[in-house]
Formats: C-alpha cells, sequence, structure tokens
C-alpha cells in the first residue's frame, strides 16, 4: 500500500514538473516574441514625469512592444551621448532631438526617414500640424516625428500690471511698449536699488533665431539651410541681427530691465518669485509657472512682441522631434514607429499638452475632453496655439549642422554686449566670424 501510495506521488510530482516546464516554455515563448525598445529623451521635472506616464501606459496596453525610456539630461548633452553611442555600437532604438540637431542628425545619415515607415504603414499625417510637419521636411522628405513642440511667449503678471495702473488684458506688442510698460512696472527701494524689474529675458540662442524670423530674415545663407547646405550666416549682411541685439541692448540700458544671465530657470525663478514682472520663454515653461505661482499672482500670456513698423514674419518652432535610428534590426524599427504613432495620438498628445505647455502636434488632440476643459480652466495655453496657427507656413527656421555651437557662441557675445564689453555691431560681427569658420570646417570635413 505505501509503495503503491508512494508510485502516486512520484506520478503526481512528475507530472506537475513537466506541466510547470511547459508553462515556463510558453512564457518564454511569449516573452520572446516581446520587442524590447529603448528611448532616450531630454525631459526633465514635470515633464519627465509626464513624458514616463505616457510611456508606462503605452507598456500596459502593448504586450509585444516595451519601452524603456532614459533621461539622458538636457539637448545637448543628449546628443553629445548619441553621439558617442554611434561610435561605439550602443546607441538606442528612439532618441528625441531638438529641432536645432535636425540638420546634423540628417548628415548624419544614423536615422531612418519618418516618410519611409509613413508611406509604407499608409500613415495619415493629415491631421497633424502643418508648420509642424514643415519644419522637419527637408527635400519633401518628413525626416523625424514632432513630439514636443513649442513657440515663445511673453509672460507677464497681471496683478503687477493692476498695481501700475496698466490694462492686465493689453500686454506690450513692440519693444517701445516693453520699455514703457517695463518703467512702470519696475520697483525701487529707498537707495535707488531695483527690487522688481519690469522685464527680464534670459541670454538664449533661440530667441535671437526666434527674432530674425520675426522680421522674416535668414539666419544663413541658401535658404536658410533649407534648398542646401549652409555655407555661412546671413545675419549679419541683412541687419536682422543687429537691429535685435540693437533694440535688446537699449531695453537693458533703461535700467528697467533686467539681465539674469544665460541661465533660463534664473529667469524664470525670477518672474516666479516676483522680482521681474515680464519674460520671455517657451511655452513649455507654462504648466510649471502655474503651479509654482500659486495664487499668488494672476499670470497672464500674450504673443511674443514684435518690432514697431515691422511686418510680422510669426515665430518658428521649438522643441523637439523622435527619430528613429538604423542601428537596429527591421522588427524593432517598426516597433518603434508604433510607439510614436502612439505617442502622437491625439489622447496621448492632450495629455501632454495639459501637463507641459507644449502644444499638439495633432489638431485632433482638440477635440478630445480633457484639452477642452484644460483650456476653458487656464486659458493661457491658448496663446501659444493661435500664435503658431497665425504664422506663415514659411516660419520655420535655419537648418545648420553647427547650430548648437553656433548657440553658444551667439549667447557669449550677447552676454559681453549686455555687460558693455562690446557694441551690438562688435556683437555680431565676432559671432559671424566664429559661426562661419564653424560651418566651413564642417563643410570641408564632410565634402
Amino acid at each position: 500500500m505505501k509503495r503503491k501510495i508512494i508510485s502516486l506521488l512520484l506520478i503526481g510530482a512528475l507530472s506537475a514538473t513537466i506541466l510547470s516546464g511547459c508553462a515556463q516554455s510558453k512564457a518564454s515563448a511569449s516573452e520572446s516574441k516581446t520587442v524590447q525598445i529603448t528611448f532616450w529623451h531630454a525631459m526633465s521635472g514635470k515633464n519627465g514625469e509626464a513624458l514616463n506616464k505616457m510611456v508606462e501606459d503605452f507598456n500596459n496596453s502593448h504586450s509585444d512592444i516595451k519601452v524603456k525610456a532614459e533621461f539622458q539630461g538636457k539637448y545637448d548633452e543628449e546628443l553629445n551621448k548619441l553621439k558617442s553611442a554611434e561610435k561605439g555600437g550602443e546607441a538606442p532604438d528612439i532618441v528625441q532631438v531638438y529641432d536645432i540637431g535636425t540638420r546634423f542628425m540628417i548628415d548624419s545619415k544614423w536615422a531612418e526617414p519618418i516618410q519611409n515607415f509613413i508611406d509604407k504603414d499608409k500613415y495619415d499625417t493629415s491631421s497633424l500640424e502643418p508648420n509642424l510637419l514643415a519644419y522637419y521636411t527637408v527635400n519633401n522628405k518628413l525626416y523625424s516625428m514632432p513630439f514636443n513642440s513649442s513657440t515663445p511667449i511673453l509672460y507677464y503678471n497681471k496683478s503687477a500690471f493692476k498695481e501700475a495702473d496698466l490694462d492686465p488684458n493689453k500686454p506690450p506688442k513692440t519693444f517701445s511698449e516693453l520699455e514703457r510698460y517695463s518703467k512702470a512696472l519696475a520697483k525701487k527701494d529707498s537707495s535707488g536699488n531695483v527690487t522688481r524689474y519690469g522685464f527680464s529675458m534670459a541670454i538664449y540662442g533661440w530667441l535671437f533665431e526666434q527674432y530674425l524670423v520675426k522680421q522674416g530674415k535668414n539666419y544663413v545663407n541658401n535658404g536658410n539651410g533649407r534648398s542646401s547646405a549652409a555655407t555661412k550666416v546671413d545675419f549679419d549682411s541683412n541687419g536682422g541681427g543687429l537691429k535685435f541685439l540693437k533694440e535688446w541692448k537699449q531695453l537693458v540700458d533703461s535700467g528697467y530691465v533686467g539681465n539674469l544671465g544665460r541661465n533660463e530657470d534664473d529667469t524664470e525663478n525670477a518672474f516666479i518669485a516676483g522680482k521681474t514682472a515680464m519674460y520671455i520663454e517657451s511655452t513649455a515653461d507654462l504648466k510649471h509657472d502655474l503651479n509654482s505661482i500659486g495664487g499668488r499672482f494672476e499670470l497672464g500670456t500674450a504673443p511674443l512682441p514684435s518690432f514697431d513698423g515691422t511686418s510680422d514674419g510669426g515665430v518658428s518652432i521649438g522643441g523637439a522631434s523622435m527619430w528613429i535610428l538604423k542601428n537596429k534590426d527591421a522588427e524593432k524599427q517598426k516597433a518603434a514607429f508604433e510607439f510614436i504613432k502612439y505617442m502622437v495620438s491625439s489622447k496621448q498628445q492632450a495629455y501632454w499638452s495639459t501637463e507641459t505647455g507644449y502644444f499638439p502636434v495633432t489638431k485632433k488632440a482638440y477635440d478630445e475632453d480633457i484639452m477642452k476643459e484644460n483650456l476653458k480652466k487656464s486659458p493661457q495655453f491658448k496663446t501659444a496655439i493661435d500664435q503658431l496657427y497665425a504664422s506663415p507656413k514659411t516660419a520655420v527656421g535655419a537648418l545648420m549642422a553647427v547650430f548648437p555651437e553656433a548657440r553658444q557662441t551667439i549667447e557669449a557675445n550677447i552676454e559681453e554686449m549686455l555687460q558693455k564689453k562690446e557694441s551690438p555691431e562688435e556683437a555680431i560681427s565676432n559671432s559671424s566670424k566664429l559661426i562661419n569658420q564653424s560651418i566651413k570646417d564642417y563643410n570641408d570635413k564632410n565634402k
């Protein structure tokens, strides 16, 4: 009897082992069918939290694809890491690259043009914003998918406007109005020290670029680097760069406008703290500013101020797009495109916009309830959207492979100018010489 029981137990144990092995085999087979892809990005803080939530939702809704999102630092740092990773054969499957990295990415040939996946998949791009597609389209080919897009806007303290007897619903539209408003908004203590500037603007190369677009002027030659690769800058000969720097210097020299340096966060934090009444920055700051200000004062937003007597050329987008790299197999690339389609879908873009301040890349996002509710609750979000629609399709900005270095050069010379170490003319001349040399060195190396 005991022998029979032991035999039965052995048979049962053996069956359990076999069944367990089958289950594990099925699980392994299931896991092997799951395509793992890596996504490098440059989003931190609240924007990073929103992005990670979107990736998590994608992974939860897709059993066959799993995305690993990895923060790689700010845009410049991320691009430098990508260059190293490509050399070492360790690049990701998808990378988020900022707007000014576009020409470099095209020239590097590291990425598969997104147009190829669109054509193969018969993906309908008609709902995507045409101005955004135009920026990333070169020679009638879309190279990357717009994802987080922004334009610069004017942020202003409506409560401070009321204190200064300024109409809070009529923000400045021109640089001359900026100066007049700044004088009314600035505060000084009994010793004459400024305790609140009327206006501040970070020394940021993107704003230099935007104010060329605003005037309808090119940054570089050859159709702003779009008809063919740029060989030299245009901003030194077309007057656009000098006009902007002269206007900026005049504002700071008035004593009512602050120069808080090249760190954008310093200017933003000064506004949040009530130490400056107006500032210009990306609409991507909006959600963070609203949360940080709370109810201490009323936040207003307005389009980017222009110049007196100058025809408004609109604004170009900033932000970044998603690139699918060539270094992985076709299965991974296909999975990467599925992920990108998800990230630019109306539901995800509505969520992304409400959580950040970037405007949706797809028009269908405005049909989502979350987007409608957010625009009703926080009408400040509508400013960048209206500004985008008011800009002509020609307002797409320049393409240049050495743009990151050029931006640093511009910022360094503007800093010298605002510290009265250079004149506006010298700042333009010195910048153009250095950037032209960088362009030449790059073109000679990549012939």
